[in-house]
C-alpha cells in the first residue's frame, strides 16, 4: 500500500515530536522529499482535520500525545538484584534481566542523549547569536564616533 503525502507529513510530525524536536515546515522539508508548497497544504489539511495543533505561527504538534511521564527510579541491591520503580509499579529484576533490559534500552538512551545535546546546542547558539548582535551594535556605535 502506498503511503499518502498527508500521512507522510503526519508521521514525520509525530516522529519529530517524540524526539522533542520543533516541528516546522522547514524541519519537515529536511526529512521528507516534498516541496514546501505541498507540505504547507498538508499541514493546513492536518490542522483542519484536527490531527495536529498549530501552537504558534509555523510550529506544530500532533494531537496524539502520550500520557505524562511517570517518575522512574532504579535501586541496585548489594546482591545485584535491581528494583525499578515506575509510578506505582515495582519490578524486581535479576542481574541478567537488568542487563537484558539495559541492552534493549541502549538506543533510547542514545536518542535521549542526542536530544539533550541538541537542546544544549540550540541554547548555546541562541546565546552566541545574542552576543554577536550586541557586539555588532557596539562596533557600529564605535565606528560612528
Amino acid at each position: 500500500m502506498r503511503i499518502t503525502n498527508k500521512q507522510m507529513v503526519l508521521d514525520a510530525i509525530i516522529d519529530l515530536n517524540n524526539q522533542e524536536q520543533s516541528v516546522t515546515r522547514e524541519t519537515l522539508s529536511g526529512l521528507i522529499d516534498l516541496s514546501l508548497a505541498v507540505i504547507d497544504e498538508k499541514l493546513t489539511s492536518l490542522v483542519n482535520d484536527g490531527l495536529i495543533y498549530r501552537i504558534q505561527r509555523g510550529v506544530y504538534v500532533p494531537v496524539v500525545t502520550h500520557d505524562q511521564a511517570r517518575i522512574i527510579s532504579k535501586i541496585i541491591l548489594p546482591c545485584g538484584t535491581v528494583k525499578i520503580d515506575i509510578g506505582d509499579d515495582v519490578w524486581t529484576l535479576t542481574p541478567k534481566e537488568a542487563r537484558i533490559i539495559g541492552s534493549l534500552m541502549v538506543a533510547d538512551a542514545m536518542q535521549y542523549s542526542n536530544i539533550e545535546i541538541g537542546h544544549h546546542a540550540a541554547l548555546t547558539t541562541a546565546k552566541m547569536d545574542l552576543e554577536m548582535k550586541e557586539m555588532r551594535k557596539q562596533l557600529r556605535e564605535l565606528s560612528a564616533t
